[in-house]
């Protein structure tokens, strides 16, 4: 029963947020408030959120420190460097916009931080798709993608949970997996290009020039700062939060050619520039070696960000105001899905639908687990938590992997397969802050992304088996 009621409440929740009948945060919070009460376990509802909560808390603090960390170099121009050259790169034409996307989500991965990540690319493509009139739901697909295939890096987390699990080396199951992961990446590229031939047929292909004369004088501020007159490319989504007066930093267009971010912002410090690049550097390399966890490392760096670019208290206290939305919604959602997660490994529905679904494999595929545990982190990684599937279903698929002959280390592999996919999970909380700053619908992204996720999955899993790693 509990396993029918597990696949039913997700199925619910997924119906209701991809035909907009309920917000995410209203369906993770009252959903599985709903199903805890049915499987006769109301009385426990709140110990279950409350544990939840505070297995997610961490999460939540450091999404909200970095948010207002990543924010603030943003607003005082760490970024401007490497949007200005995806925009020389991009111009005006979509097909080039959707694969620097692609490439650029690709690269800011390799700090492991799938938040960051979002932060940066939403922040650096946001103005050009809006410009342009492109499908938003295109940039969040393709970033949350090409980051759910880097996310299988040693310091990203999976494979640092499929180590642990399985009592493995993490270098043993990464580096054979990565001309796997390559194709997988590789095949990111040409998704971006095949939807960047779609978004140029639907709109045309415009130069620079057409894109500057076309665009209407307005007023924009950088986050409370200056009302100069400029070219603005679609309104302040520097920070994905508030409205174009109080969202960090402007994009401007002006007749000197295609800028971007407002060259002119008074929030930025460019006395300053490599004191913000060494200490961005430093705290994600302190991340990387896991000096200090990172909730606290963030909340450490927003805390010097602040107080070393914005001396003034009222200049804080604004800079804190301009990303306060941003950091609300994303925190929100945390807490909300705390709920979910809460009542669906308190309950012991997430138990019974994994063994269910292990206990539904023939004995006649027992020799290609290997093949049977990548296909099974598809649904397993996008309908729980990673902690969930690598510490709990893992081992179970292991050992029945070693009784057929097959290796921890394939199994292991294997199970890295689905991030792809996992990436655009409700359970994942750096997806809520891809939507929020993108100003996406959840459920768009959803149906957009999902198909397009599981098929690089696939590819993934496809290329190990050519390969012989799984």
């Amino acid at each position: 029963m509990l396993t029918i009621l597990g696949f039913v409440m997700i199925a619910t929740f997924l119906v209701l947020i991809m035909m907009k009948k309920m917000s995410p945060i209203a369906a993770l919070v009252l959903i599985p408030a709903l199903f805890c009460v049915l499987v006769g376990q109301g009385a426990k509802l709140g110990d279950y959120v409350l544990e939840g909560v505070g297995n997610l808390a961490p999460t939540a603090a450091m999404l909200m420190f970095a948010i207002v960390y990543f924010g603030v170099m943003i607003d005082v121009g760490l970024f401007d460097p490497i949007v200005r050259g995806i925009l020389r790169f991009c111009k005006a034409d979509p097909l080039r916009i959707v694969v620097g996307t692609a490439v650029l989500a690709a690269i800011v991965s390799l700090d492991g931080d799938g938040s960051t990540t979002f932060m940066i690319t939403v922040s650096a493509m946001y103005p050009l798709y809006k410009r342009l009139g492109m499908s938003l739901v295109v940039m969040t697909g393709v970033a949350a993608t090409a980051n759910g295939v880097m996310n299988t890096l040693p310091w990203g987390g999976p494979t640092a949970r499929a180590a642990t699990a399985l009592k493995l080396d993490a270098a043993d199951i990464f580096v054979p997996m990565i001309p796997a992961l390559a194709v997988g990446l590789a095949f990111v590229f040409v998704l971006a290009y095949v939807l960047g031939r779609r978004e140029r047929t639907r709109l045309g292909y415009l130069t620079l020039d057409e894109v500057v004369e076309a665009e209407p004088e307005v007023l924009v501020t950088a986050g409370g700062g200056g009302t100069e007159p400029r070219k603005s490319l679609g309104g302040g989504a520097g920070s994905g939060a508030g409205t174009d007066a109080d969202a960090g930093p402007a994009y401007a267009a002006d007749g000197g050619g295609f800028q971007g971010l407002d060259p002119d912002r008074p929030t930025l410090r460019p006395k300053l520039y490599w004191f913000n690049a060494g200490l961005t550097v430093v705290l994600l390399a302190a991340m990387i070696l896991e000096l200090l966890p990172i909730p606290v490392l963030f909340l450490i760096g927003a805390a010097l960000a602040l107080t070393v670019n914005y001396p003034s208290m009222t200049d804080q206290k604004a800079r804190i105001a301009a990303h306060a939305d941003n950091v609300l919604n994303v925190a929100g959602m945390v807490f909300a899905a705390a709920v979910f997660t809460g009542v669906l490994t308190g309950t012991g529905m997430v138990k019974h639908m994994a063994d269910w679904l292990v206990g539904a494999i023939p004995e006649g595929m027992g020799p290609h687990m290997a093949i049977v545990t990548g296909l099974l982190s598809l649904p397993l990684t996008y309908f729980m938590s990673n902690d969930g599937f690598y510490f709990g279903v893992l081992p179970v698929l292991a050992e029945a992997g070693a009784a057929h002959g097959v290796s921890s280390l394939e199994i292991a592999r294997a199970s890295l397969v689905g991030q792809a996919l996992h990436m655009s999970s409700p359970l994942v909380p750096a997806v809520y802050v891809l939507v929020g700053m993108a100003k996406v619908e959840f459920g768009d992204h959803t149906k957009f992304t999902v198909k397009w996720a599981a098929l690089t999955s696939l590819v993934v899993l496809g290329a190990g088996i050519v390969f012989g790693i799984i």
